[in-house]
């Protein structure tokens, strides 16, 4: 039996690389070259956005290193951000939150002394973005 009908959802996730409208010309570009009877309803949730190095970026590194002790480096192992939303008001944007080794899974947790160090990171981060002449 040969079903005369498909129905499928995907998500893509890109990078900064490549544009939503270049994704859609190559997808409709693929089913056409196969003579495939289409229709898509395209939604887009978010571009992507690239975070450049900044002074900012560093006051956050410094701020991390003063209580932590540990030298950071950019990533994007966490995922999706919902700093997708935040990117296109051209505000600089760094996301910074405890390890989680639990993250979207059953009783997803942190330590609370991960919090107590996360709240300490967040009002360096603070000091140094709005008193610059007093941090360190």
């Amino acid at each position: 039996m040969i079903p005369g009908e498909l129905s499928l959802r995907f998500n893509f996730r890109y990078s900064t690389e490549v544009t939503d409208e270049l994704l859609r010309e190559r997808t409709e570009a693929i089913l056409d070259a196969h003579d495939v009877k289409w229709s898509i309803d395209w939604t887009l949730s978010g571009k992507p956005f690239l975070t450049s190095n900044s002074r900012f970026v560093d006051q956050v590194r410094e701020s991390i290193r003063s209580i932590t002790g540990l030298e950071t480096e950019a990533s994007t192992a966490g995922g999706t951000s919902d700093g997708r939303y935040i990117a296109p008001t051209g505000t600089e944007l760094v996301e910074v939150g405890p390890i989680n080794a639990s993250i979207h899974k059953i009783d997803e947790h942190v330590l609370v002394q991960d919090l107590d160090k996360l709240s300490l990171i967040y009002e360096e981060i603070l000091e140094r973005v709005l008193l610059p002449e007093t941090s360190a």
